[in-house]
């Protein structure tokens, strides 16, 4: 009998272990916000398809409503999207086996179109912790107003507000595309934005950190620059980083990137010199210098794009990294005089792939800036920033044309995947094994 309970109990502790692995494992392949679990574009995935076809290696395809840049969240079951239908923006939860929209929930009204229909007001991504996902759709005429709504996962609406509402009126020209960022108990968000004429000199911008599950604000902070005119207004979206020695919100636009504390917003460092020295005196002085790309971090640094043919910069995350950090040689590892403008970068082991919005593909060491290649790709505009899954770089053209390329030194193109003319400008992502690439028609869920 002794024996008999031994057993038993060896093999509950047996089960209890596989079930705390699985959960483990589940965790860590769900993708809950813009740019995955650790915020890098990173997936720990393995045997993702590289070739596909509207048909082939197609789990399913689920229709959408309309248009939009913003890439999915999924957590299990649950796949999360958000979407313009006509004048609503709407919340679409689809089931990641089969493609069934389990519910579509109207956020708000005021869908606006920007640059000619290539975006619109649902370009900011979801974010879910497996209870709940929140949502933010710049909306109104000439986007004057953001809604920043939480809902559970039977569609429900937890707490809703206008942004402008609270924060003041936005003043942004192609729309507020900004994704908050979702770190524990907390939703953090930049509002970097200002008025359109060249003497203003509202210069202003804030960052907000709020109550996931109330809405209420927790803090909200001032980022005070000399930017002006277009240079005020940033699409870019803030990152937490975390390395076990330093924490922070990096926070991107208006001619400089700044660093946050996590709990009362103040400002810890600040990068400027992105724009001719961040002097609107400046002959070199860039009036139209809007960021687009947000930083990319990992192996203890922070790279940071900019814009049009600005540069891009590599930035030490050490003990250093405090105050006004421009120039300071034992802050600044490099600089390049590159820039990807709209991709976000992506680092990978010691390299850094930037990502250039004509489909050119440069690589370069995340340690000396040194360039390993620089080499076309599939010839059209590029708005998705690059994914790795599975020693692969996944990357789509806005023809719908996915690339995908081996990742390391040396320049080889796997695969060049054409999606029918579906238009793409959503970054792809993996998420329990799938390939997820978004359409303005449709989702794509591709595995072998």
């Amino acid at each position: 009998m002794r024996l008999l309970q031994h057993h038993r109990i060896v093999n509950l502790l047996l089960l209890a272990t596989i079930s705390l692995r699985f959960s483990t494992v589940s965790l860590a392949d769900n993708w809950p916000q813009w740019r995955g679990t650790g915020s890098n574009g990173i997936s720990t995935a393995e045997s993702i398809p590289t070739h596909w076809s509207t048909t082939e290696n197609v789990a399913w395809r689920s229709p959408l409503p309309g248009q939009g840049g913003a890439t999915p969240a999924v957590w299990g079951k649950y796949l999360f999207v958000t979407s313009a239908d006509g004048d609503d923006l709407v919340l679409i939860a689809i089931d990641t086996d089969s493609g069934k929209h389990l519910w579509q929930r109207k956020v708000t009204d005021g869908n606006q179109n920007a640059r000619a229909g290539e975006g619109n007001s649902a370009s900011a991504s979801p974010s879910t912790d497996g209870e709940h996902v929140w949502v933010f759709f710049s909306r109104g005429d000439n986007f004057t107003s953001a809604i920043l709504a939480c809902y559970d996962y039977s569609g429900n609406e937890v707490w809703k507000f206008d942004v402008a509402d609270r924060f003041g009126k936005i003043d942004i020209q192609f729309g507020m595309t900004s994704t908050p960022v979702l770190h524990e108990e907390a939703l953090y968000l930049q509002l970097l934005h200002g008025a359109m004429k060249r003497g203003d000199d509202t210069r202003t911008g804030k960052v907000v950190k709020l109550n996931k599950l109330t809405g209420e604000t927790i803090w909200e902070v001032d980022r005070e620059t000399i930017a002006v005119f277009e240079c005020k207004h940033s699409y870019a979206s803030p990152f937490l980083y975390s390395d076990g020695n330093q924490q922070f919100l990096i926070v991107h636009g208006a001619d400089c990137t700044t660093g946050h504390a996590l709990d009362d917003g103040r400002e810890l460092w600040r990068l400027g010199g992105l724009n001719a020295d961040n002097d609107p005196e400046n002959k070199a002085y860039d009036l139209y210098f809007r960021f687009v790309s947000s930083p990319a971090f990992g192996q203890g640094k922070i790279v940071v794009p900019t814009c049009k043919n600005g540069p891009t910069f590599a930035i030490n995350v050490n003990s250093e990294l405090k105050g006004e950090v421009t120039g300071k040689e034992s802050v600044v590892a490099w600089s390049i005089q590159e820039t990807p403008d709209v991709s976000i970068p992506l680092i990978v082991d010691d390299l850094v792939y930037l990502l250039h919005k004509d489909g050119k593909m440069q690589c370069i060491e995340l340690e000396t800036g040194s360039e390993v290649y620089h080499q076309r790709t599939h010839t059209v505009q590029h708005r998705s920033s690059p994914l790795y899954a599975d020693g692969h770089i996944y990357f789509c053209g806005k023809d719908g044309v996915c690339t995908v390329l081996k990742a390391g030194r040396d320049f080889e193109i796997v695969a060049e995947n054409d999606m029918a003319g579906e238009t793409i400008t959503a970054s792809p992502i993996v998420a329990n094994g799938t390939l997820y690439l978004r359409t303005y028609a449709g989702l794509y869920a591709i595995r072998k």
